[in-house]
């Protein structure tokens, strides 16, 4: 029986993206080439434990290969650097749409949530909620939730910023998780973060916290987000590979993004409506970096 030609192309695709860095002499490992940030939990670093390390070495593991690593800040200049010098071929977790690569179709979607602690202050499910100009509110600058109390004349005298990005030198403010510490200790009424950072240091923390996707984003502030893998412009076989295995792979990747604490929303719910499970069609830097 001839095989198809939808089958004989996911083999062919397959095959390329085991040839990423196929040294094949000696019998030594094939290799998937990733870009990554060394020290970005949740996402990845170079001990491995973010979950974008996780579905890296699901995807290998699918693939019969051995995952090689390019760190790289994942600021400014990280596909010119990276992907564009063909350090590697791939970027775990990108917009879907992000213009300076060659996105898949997305893995998941997910959303800036605002954060509160539960059964402590008031509930609130809108950044239209007037309470807003009377609390603290933390907010990590220049993202969406920041640039949306901006237009709603929410200001400086309610909102505390911190930055996204840090170095071990830094004040302890620029620590992505400080702002959830800051919300723990009460020295904020509630948090506006992005969904998986937000996740992750509630269940790192063992925290009481309550999170709610942000709704009503509009075109020029989006609030939800779908989030693809990225490879080279012209790359489209590995493109296709790399679709091919995020459904196969659907489920497992799914448990990765839960184990993590993601917040997932389904393709089909309306910008900010959290429901359960991850979107069976299947991220978040603005620019060249992370939110």
């Amino acid at each position: 029986m001839q095989p198809s030609w939808g089958r004989l192309m996911i083999a062919l695709c397959l095959g390329l993206l085991l040839c990423l860095d196929d040294r094949g002499q000696g019998g030594e490992a094939k290799e998937l080439k990733v870009c990554a940030d060394p020290d970005n939990l949740p996402y990845s670093n170079e001990q491995l434990e973010g979950f974008e390390n996780k579905i890296a070495a699901l995807i290998a593991q699918d693939l019969g290969a051995q995952v090689a690593y390019t760190w790289w800040p994942h600021q400014r200049g990280l596909v010119r650097r990276t992907l564009n010098e063909k350090r590697c071929d791939v970027l775990i977790g990108i917009p879907k749409g992000y213009d300076p690569v060659l996105w898949t179709k997305p893995y998941y979607r997910t959303a800036y949530v605002i954060v509160s602690v539960k059964d402590r202050g008031p509930e609130i499910n809108s950044l239209d909620d007037p309470i807003l100009h009377q609390i603290k509110i933390g907010v990590h600058v220049n993202t969406p939730p920041h640039d949306a109390l901006a237009e709603r004349g929410i200001v400086d005298a309610n909102v505390v910023a911190y930055r996204l990005f840090h170095t071990p030198q830094a004040d302890p403010q620029d620590d992505l998780g400080q702002i959830i510490e800051d919300l723990l200790a009460g020295k904020l009424d509630v948090a506006l973060v992005w969904g998986p950072l937000a996740g992750y240091y509630a269940k790192r923390l063992s925290a009481p916290l309550r999170l709610v996707p942000l709704r009503s984003g509009s075109p020029a502030t989006p609030f939800a987000f779908d989030i693809s893998m990225g490879v080279r412009k012209g790359e489209s076989a590995l493109k296709a590979a790399l679709e091919e295995i995020i459904d196969k792979d659907a489920d497992a990747i799914q448990r990765i993004l839960e184990d993590y604490g993601v917040p997932l929303l389904t393709a089909e719910a309306a910008d900010g409506e959290a429901r359960p499970g991850a979107p069976r069609q299947r991220r978040e830097p603005e620019g060249e970096h992370r939110h």
